[in-house]
């Protein structure tokens, strides 16, 4: 391994992702899974669950 990639890859175990690039990709994971077995699951419908979660979530059921 090249030092510039060690350097990489030391730098890179210090990136702390933020609350909304968590979220981003949790959703991206959701629909990669999920339009996977099924074509029809849209980017949109994830949102929307995922939104409909975080409603839950903070209480405003």
């Amino acid at each position: 391994m090249t030092n510039d990639l060690q350097r990489l890859i030391e730098a890179a175990k210090l990136v702390r992702p933020s609350a909304e690039h968590r979220e981003e990709q949790r959703r991206s994971f959701a629909f990669g899974n999920t339009a996977f077995e099924n074509s029809r699951i849209t980017r949109e419908m994830v949102n929307v669950q995922a939104e409909k979660l975080a409603e839950r979530s903070r209480g405003n059921k």
